[in-house]
């Protein structure tokens, strides 16, 4: 049987995800979550014309002509207007973030006057609107200032607040169940250190892997290489109390592979099952009432790429994110790289920025699926398509860094 092409199980993985729901959360604790409705300013900003500089409210045509002396009629600070009304060869001293006074239209900055007394002289020529944020110059009220499917930066949060949200709508995040499998496995610290024994990793990796893309993830624990130990644990994933059931392990097709068979058993409708990846050809995607299935390799390495490639960004199509990646960038090889065979190859690598400016990109000698010590030293996938022919250094390439 052919295997299937990772664009095509890509298609599978995320055809038909959507925000699971919305909730409220402060605007402080929001940074990081998926805004779940456009968000309208409540208020206009600023909301009336403010100076951007120290220095005097005055009347353009006042100083059309300099010198030009004023009479300073009054002051205007930040949260403390002035009252009055700048009128014909008056000023008032303004101060950065003050309201601009009716009648005014122009900043003259305190270094281009002299004052002597209650008499201020303008030494410099300045046009009419100089050193002043005109009302709603940022956003009016009753605008959209952020849009829904947006993954909320420390910007973003700092624009909604500005915009007079304490609360933003948010995305519910997908509840996650993960489950690791394999007799040799062993938790960090619980091994007797037997030759047999592989102490498991993957499950931290996932995790930490779901929770940077918005998910709460919950660890279902290892499972032995057992039939019905594995679908005991895969019937409470499935039972409602999540919407995605993560393994990793089992997911070939050897005799103590039982990852598939559980599923099956458990009406588990598995759409895809074997990739066109390196690493990770044996993966699975189905679902069963809702609850979607994504089985990973047990192969470290394997694990983690199509954690990468598939797990997360499915997590953040749950959330209505609008852009769930992965994202990819431009690079060039920094050195030879053989042809490619049938298998999308995402080759860890290293990035190293030229002198010409352009992101060049070196493999590790090493790609062995096994390897967590490569990929902990990698900051990039090196993409090469199926079939690629030999690539030279300089050739342009495409990358995914790693940002996790």
């Amino acid at each position: 049987m052919a295997l299937m092409t990772v664009e095509e199980a890509t298609g599978l993985v995320i055809a038909g995800a959507a925000a699971l729901g919305v909730e409220e959360v402060p605007v402080s604790a929001a940074t990081g979550r998926v805004l779940a409705r456009d968000l309208i300013a409540r208020r206009t900003q600023p909301p009336a014309d403010m100076s951007a500089m120290d220095g005097y409210a005055v009347r353009g045509a006042d100083i059309a002509q300099i010198p030009a002396r004023l009479s300073v009629i009054g002051e205007s600070a930040a949260g403390r207007p002035f009252a009055g009304r700048v009128g014909p060869g008056e000023a008032v001293r303004i101060f950065t973030g003050a309201v601009v006074p009716e009648g005014a239209d122009t900043v003259v900055i305190q270094e281009n006057t002299s004052r002597d007394g209650d008499v201020v002289t303008t030494l410099q020529p300045t046009a009419a609107l100089r050193n002043v944020r005109l009302k709603g110059c940022d956003f009016a009220a009753g605008t959209a200032g952020l849009r829904a499917g947006r993954r909320l930066t420390g910007r973003d949060i700092m624009l909604a607040a500005a915009m007079d949200h304490a609360r933003l709508p948010v995305a519910r995040r997908p509840r996650v169940a993960l489950i690791q499998t394999g007799d040799e496995l062993v938790l960090p610290g619980e091994g007797t250190g037997a030759d047999s024994e592989i102490v498991v990793s993957n499950a931290f990796g996932l995790a930490a892997l779901a929770r940077r893309a918005g998910a709460e993830v919950t660890d279902l624990g290892l499972v032995k290489d057992d039939l019905a130990a594995i679908r005991a644990v895969v019937a409470r994933a499935l039972s409602g109390e999540f919407d995605l059931m993560v393994s990793s392990g089992g997911a070939s097709v050897g005799d103590h592979d039982l990852m598939a068979p559980a599923l099956r058993a458990e009406g588990v409708d598995l759409s895809v099952h074997k990739i066109a990846l390196r690493p990770g050809k044996p993966l699975m995607f189905g679902d069963r009432a809702g609850v979607r299935v994504l089985g990973l390799p047990g192969n470290p390495v394997s694990s983690h790429v199509c954690a990468l490639t598939f797990l997360a960004p499915l997590l953040r199509a749950m959330q209505g994110d609008l852009s769930p990646g992965p994202q990819t960038a431009p690079a060039r090889l920094a050195v030879d790289v053989p042809a490619n065979d049938v298998r999308r190859d995402f080759m860890r690598a290293r990035m190293a920025r030229a002198a010409d400016g352009a992101v060049h990109v070196t493999p590790f000698p090493s790609q062995d699926s096994a390897m967590l010590s490569v990929l902990a030293a990698a900051d990039c996938l090196l993409i090469r398509p199926p079939f690629a022919p030999a690539g030279r250094a300089g050739d342009p390439c495409e990358i995914i860094p790693l940002d996790d």
